[in-house]
C-alpha cells in the first residue's frame, strides 16, 4: 500500500499529481449490503433477494451504487494521512461515475490521485480521485473525485 503521509495540511498545496494507494482489500458481504438496504431503505430485490438475483442480470446480489461511494469514506484514510491537523471535513463529491456494479462477495480496493490543493477559509481544500475497483473486473466499480477540508 502507498499511502501519501503529510506532516501538516500546507504540505497538500505541493503534493498535486501524487498517486495513492493501493489500499487494503476489502470484501463486499452480503451482511453490509443488508445493512446499507435497511439504512436507507432501498431494499430492492437486485441487493437483498439472493435468490431472485441469482436469476438476474448479476447472477447475485449487488451493492447499491451508493454504497459502493459511501466507502470511499472507507479507503481515503488508508490513502491520505494527514498530521498536525485539527480536524478534517468531508466538503463533497464531484464526477461520481459507476462503470460497474459490485458483486456480492467481490474484493474492492482503492487508488487515488492528489488532482487539486488549495488554501480555503484557513484550511486547505483538497481534490482526490479515488477509483474503486473489484479485483478480476475489467472496468471500475466507481470513479469519484472526493472534496476534503484539513485544518491545521
Amino acid at each position: 500500500m502507498s499511502q501519501c503521509v503529510v506532516d501538516h495540511p500546507n504540505e497538500l498545496l505541493d503534493a498535486i499529481g501524487q498517486t495513492l494507494g493501493p489500499s487494503e482489500p476489502l470484501v463486499v458481504t452480503q451482511e453490509r449490503i443488508n445493512q446499507f438496504a435497511e439504512a436507507t431503505g432501498d431494499d430492492q430485490w437486485i441487493h437483498v433477494d439472493q435468490a431472485r438475483a441469482a436469476e438476474g442480470p448479476f447472477g447475485r446480489t449487488i451493492a447499491h451504487g451508493y454504497l459502493t461511494l459511501s466507502l470511499a469514506a472507507y479507503f481515503l484514510p488508508q490513502l491520505l494521512s494527514v498530521k498536525n491537523m485539527s480536524m478534517g471535513v468531508n466538503y463533497g463529491t464531484e464526477k461520481v461515475r459507476f462503470p460497474s456494479a459490485v458483486t456480492e462477495g467481490s474484493t474492492l480496493r482503492a487508488t487515488g490521485e492528489i488532482i487539486s490543493a488549495e488554501a480555503s477559509g484557513g484550511g486547505v481544500k483538497v481534490v482526490v480521485r479515488m477509483t474503486l475497483a473489484a479485483d478480476g473486473a475489467e472496468r471500475p466499480a466507481c470513479v469519484v473525485d472526493t472534496i476534503s477540508l484539513f485544518y491545521p
